[in-house]
């Protein structure tokens, strides 16, 4: 029998956890004496009995009479197994809202019928469409309080039809209810005639369950396993089915390979549906990394690196354009920048009033601009939805609104040109060299250790019989780049045309290895948006005081006596990376040490 995920929410106080309660006393979920050990605790402790009591898992939670974490309860009704999620309803515990509100799939609001609609079901009412819920079922609770007023509930449920317009939720049905005794809850009330719809359980019941099957074919890559000579790609299915024979499109490099066999523990079959986690094999040896979505080649998702969201903002300190931070869509993580924000949401309005930051507990619009090409689709929940982190602490989340084309991107930069295919494949240029294209790029401090560690590596992977050519920094000033000076737009542009032409030579097949100081992260990070798949940024880390001792042209003595302004180091910043692929700490090792641990890497990327 499949589970239901449904979140039960609401303003704090309106009494949602007392809701499930009452739904799991009534279905018989609790043992019995459970209800007459809580009794007798409370007049002990000297407080009211509250059914939410049977639910909250900390003592504290008890003191106070609120929900501070998300309760995860399993129980059946005669129809169809649920998991319910009871998540907090107090403004600084939204945090653990979203994370719960996440994994469902429909919700239950609850609403005071004498306070009416509350600055929290607002914001309810915002985040569930944010992390993937449309449709709701409201509980108008406490209508003992306005003496079962059916004029009361109908005000109430027209007000709520309005909000979940707004805010792009659907309103399944409105139900009058008494959580602390019952009514309307699993079983019907007598003492409101006037309603004559479902109890609460009875609707949840009726719903459907989310039509995945009839959704379009979505395979996120989690994983690449190797059996032998063997690749399986791991993953579940989004959407859609998979069946043995059939032809994927990958994105967001778009291959193409034939589906050999579906892996199964203990036994492989020829197909899977939505919701199976399998491995797939290919009759190709295409270059899948984990991140990649596997689609039909009739529908397949957007690949994009410029995006509208919603997002919900979870991190003390304020969000502000320009700032990197990691996203996750599906199972594919980059880098992305929001370029603008252009809104927040008055919670209690709906308004959209211009901001330049998106502060804590915040919902708003923003411009995302990935690093890396990210792989979306509006219209399906699991690519449509992602995370935000700073560093390794997620901070918000939100929805993709819309998005544009690569290349529409691209020709909106280059309105006259456009860029022509290749008959010869990238792929087929690896498979003639034996070996992977790729970028690996040095930074560092100057005199780190970069030139000798690039000219190793070439020298070592040319012995191997690998295409591989070092681009050097100095070398690179004296031809391509010899009409830049070394202003900070000038050095943007150093990088800029460096990344470009290793890109090129990555995607012929060739292993381009940079060395380049390349101080600024943003830099960086735009050289690997030209080769997102095949950069490998490799920090070679070494402290001044090492590096100056190393310094045989004298730059640094000159650029303490102020001759050499701007100098890396000593007059201008360097940025190290935040998440490099290899960092080699020169500082520390031997020369033979540090080439040992690149030539490893760089091998193991570039083997196919």
């Amino acid at each position: 029998m499949k589970t239901m995920p449904v979140v039960f929410a609401g303003h704090v106080d309106h009494g949602k956890s007392t809701l499930v309660a009452r739904t799991l006393l009534d279905t018989g979920y609790f043992p019995d004496g459970k209800l007459a050990e809580l009794e007798a605790a409370a007049q002990r402790r000297g407080v009211p009995l509250e059914i939410s009591f049977l639910l909250d898992a900390f003592q504290i939670e008890r003191d106070q009479a609120i929900t501070i974490d998300a309760t995860r309860i399993w129980f059946q009704s005669a129809t169809r197994r649920y998991e319910i999620i009871d998540a907090p309803g107090h403004r600084e515990f939204v945090r653990h809202m979203v994370s719960g509100a996440s994994d469902a799939v429909a919700a239950v609001l609850v609403v005071d019928a004498g306070e009416g609609i509350g600055e929290q079901t607002r914001r309810h009412a915002l985040l569930l469409p944010l992390v993937g819920v449309t449709r709701a079922i409201v509980a108008v609770n406490k209508m003992d309080a306005v003496n079962f007023d059916a004029t009361r509930f109908r005000a109430i449920e027209d007000e709520l039809r309005a909000l979940f317009a707004q805010a792009g939720l659907t309103l399944v049905i409105a139900v009058p209810t008494v959580a602390r005794d019952g009514d309307n809850v699993v079983h019907r009330s007598s003492r409101m005639p006037w309603y004559d719809g479902p109890a609460i359980l009875e609707a949840l019941d009726a719903l459907d369950d989310r039509p995945e099957a009839t959704m379009p074919l979505r395979f996120p890559v989690q994983d690449v396993y190797r059996r032998n000579e063997e690749r399986i790609l791991l993953g579940t299915v989004s959407g859609g089915r998979i069946e043995q024979g059939m032809t994927l499109l990958f994105s967001p490099s778009r291959e193409t390979a034939r589906v050999t066999q579906i892996v199964r523990f203990p036994a492989s079959g020829t197909a899977a549906v939505a919701g199976e986690a399998v491995g797939l094999t290919l009759d190709r040896a295409i270059f899948v990394d984990p991140g990649d979505v596997a689609s039909e080649i009739v529908d397949v998702p957007l690949v994009s690196t410029a995006f509208e969201a919603t997002i919900f903002w979870l991190d003390a300190a304020p969000l502000r354009a320009g700032e990197h931070l990691r996203m996750r869509c599906g199972t594919r993580d980059t880098t992305v920048v929001p370029e603008a924000i252009h809104s927040r949401i008055d919670v209690a309005t709906f308004h959209r009033n211009a901001s330049e930051v998106i502060e804590r507990n915040d919902i708003g619009d923003i411009a995302l601009r990935s690093v890396q090409p990210a792989v979306l689709d509006v219209a399906f929940p699991a690519l449509g939805r992602f995370a935000l982190y700073r560093a390794d602490a997620i901070c918000g989340g939100g929805i993709v609104r819309s998005a544009e084309k690569q290349e529409e991107r691209a020709r909106r930069r280059s309105p006259n040109v456009s860029s022509n295919e290749h008959a010869t494949h990238a792929s087929d240029r690896m498979r003639r060299s034996g070996h992977r294209g790729l970028v690996v790029w040095l930074t560092g401090l100057p005199s780190s250790g970069k030139t000798t560690l690039a000219t190793q590596l070439e020298r070592a992977l040319f012995a191997d019989g690998w295409h591989a050519y070092v681009l050097d920094g100095d070398t690179l000033r004296t031809g391509l780049n010899g009409d830049l000076g070394f202003s900070l737009a000038d050095r943007s542009e150093n990088v800029r045309r460096t990344g470009e032409v290793a890109a090129l030579f990555a995607d012929a097949g060739t292993i381009a290895i940079v060395s380049l100081v390349s101080p600024q992260r943003a830099d960086r990070e735009r050289a690997r948006a030209a080769a997102p798949d095949r950069f490998h940024e490799v920090f070679i880390k070494a402290d001044i005081a090492t590096c100056e001792t190393r310094d045989v042209k004298g730059l640094y003595r000159r650029a303490r006596a102020g001759e050499i302004p701007d100098f890396t180091g000593i007059g201008s910043p360097y940025e190290e990376p935040a998440a490099a692929e290899l960092v080699i700490d020169t500082a520390a090792e031997t020369v033979s040490v540090s080439f040992a641990g690149l030539l490893a890497y760089v091998r193991e990327a570039g083997r196919l």
